[in-house]
């Protein structure tokens, strides 16, 4: 949903109340004006918008709109640095959140040990969970580095550096800090990235105990989905004895719920938490259909992987899906945010109805 304002007057918005004491204020009072307006027609909280200290990421929709998202920002930016909440200090709301977050993280997996579990089985499909362990090891090494480094420099043991600087105002805005999105971006807050986390670690952390891998992945909670998919393809080239570059991906939506689902696909596997944008999905059909009012996604049914040998292209009645990391198609740092393309039914619709519609698989939402 836009709002039909320039960014550039966004970006700017910051740079006009910063300059008001110097600069004639018109310009300024305008543009407030009327992003006060839009705010009361669309959302229907033009009051609280008005209120000192009021935090905005606590009661907003998900945004999805980059410009809107724009805006929201500029106006969180732009809050008082120094006020409190029922006598309550930014340091103190900063230390209890911190606080909270420390708590909320696990242990570090014990990487040497599964090491030596899984030495039995050198299989592609384990290589990618060790890879993936090293990487959440080092941001967990990360997160609680500056959490203890954040509490030291907020009682005045240390420094307050720039970087120490940035953790706090995120923590306080409830964003993710930058650097802890060195491992995998995403546009969540800080409290679901958080959650998002945990659950993360948390599958590692069972497939590295049992030394059996789920049978079904969340795809979604690896930093480099592209090179478990790339691991699949090479144990089903070995065990088929063909070569990884005749194989591709055939796709299935299953028709059963997952507690049905009692052991691993023969070849492939089973790919769960996808959500699906700009279309709906019709189970008893096996088909796209067209969203719901006011649904922006819904989530698809697990997806069987299956890597099949020389498959010829399928147009007709086929949609390719795009599959991206995260809701950004452009990505972000450097990192393409595009995974995978999949096919689904296209329905009653034709594939390019729902191509014009930007239909595709999310693996991570903004909120």
């Amino acid at each position: 949903m836009s709002l039909g304002l320039n960014p550039d007057r966004l970006g700017s918005l910051k740079l006009y109340a910063e300059l008001s004491l110097n600069s004639d204020q018109s310009d300024s009072l305008n543009l407030y004006a009327e992003l006060s307006l839009r705010l009361r027609s669309i959302y229907n909280v033009g009051t609280r918008l008005c209120e000192v200290g009021t935090r905005l990421d606590e009661f907003l929709y998900p945004i999805s709109d980059p410009e809107t998202r724009l805006m929201f920002d500029t106006l969180l930016s732009l809050q008082p640095q120094i006020s409190s909440v029922a006598g309550e200090s930014r340091e103190d709301k900063v230390l209890e959140l911190s606080a909270h977050i420390y708590k909320q993280i696990p242990e570090n997996i014990d990487y040497d040990n599964t090491v030596k579990i899984l030495s039995i089985d050198p299989s592609p499909i384990n290589v990618v969970l060790l890879q993936e362990i090293q990487r959440y090891n080092a941001l967990l090494v990360e997160i609680r580095k500056s959490l203890k480094d954040l509490d030291m420099g907020i009682q005045g043991l240390v420094v307050m550096t720039v970087e120490l600087e940035s953790i706090f105002i995120c923590i306080y805005d409830g964003r993710v800090p930058p650097s802890w999105l060195k491992a995998y971006p995403s546009l969540k807050p800080l409290a679901a990235w958080t959650r998002d986390l945990v659950q993360r670690l948390d599958q590692l952390e069972k497939w590295a105990t049992t030394a059996h891998p789920p049978n079904i992945f969340w795809m979604s909670g690896f930093t480099f989905p592209t090179g478990f998919l790339t691991a699949v393809l090479q144990l089903s080239a070995r065990l088929n004895n063909v070569s990884i570059d005749s194989l591709s991906w055939e796709f299935s939506v299953m028709t059963v719920d997952d507690t049905n689902i009692t052991g691993p696909p023969k070849d492939g596997v089973y790919i769960k938490g996808l959500f699906l944008q700009g279309a709906g999905w019709d189970k008893k059909n096996q088909c796209l259909i067209e969203a719901t009012p006011m649904q922006l996604v819904c989530q698809i049914p697990t997806i069987h992987f299956k890597p099949v040998e020389n498959k010829k292209k399928v147009t007709k009645g086929i949609y390719t899906c795009p599959c991206y990391y995260f809701p950004n198609r452009t990505g972000s740092m450097g990192r393409p945010s595009f995974i995978v393309a999949t096919e689904l039914k296209s329905g009653d619709k034709s594939p390019d109805h729902w191509a014009k519609r930007g239909t595709a698989l999310l693996m991570s939402l903004d909120y």
